[in-house]
């Protein structure tokens, strides 16, 4: 989970409270990328769009444009819903995306979806 506000990142991890997922954090998209670029990846990333230093558009185009990185799903995650945003998104490369405030239902959802077609390829 990135995102540069602790309480969106208490309230993501409060969503995922009894899963048998395992939440790593960063507060910005050079962190995040640095941690995806450790061993072991990261499964998925969910990535907020605005935040300071590397914002999340160009995180996920750094991601999705290295080899060692492109195949971890990314969910985008913004208040900013608008076609343009969305569109800009995707093209980034983000594989999917949610608007908050998030429902812990399609979160989920597209989390476990997510997880399970990677794990197909």
């Amino acid at each position: 989970m990135v995102d540069d506000s602790p309480t969106v990142l208490s309230f993501e991890r409060l969503m995922f409270r009894y899963t048998d997922y395992q939440l790593l954090t960063a507060t910005d998209g050079a962190e995040a990328i640095t941690a995806a670029r450790r061993s072991p990846p990261p499964d998925l990333i969910l990535l907020d769009v605005v935040m300071p230093n590397v914002d999340g558009l160009q995180c996920c185009r750094t991601l999705k444009g290295d080899e060692a990185t492109k195949r971890i799903p990314i969910i985008m995650v913004t208040t900013k819903g608008d076609q343009s945003m969305i569109t800009e998104a995707y093209a980034a490369g983000c594989d999917d995306f949610i608007t908050k405030p998030i429902g812990r239902t399609e979160l989920l959802q597209k989390v476990r979806g997510h997880l399970e077609l990677a794990e197909r390829r």
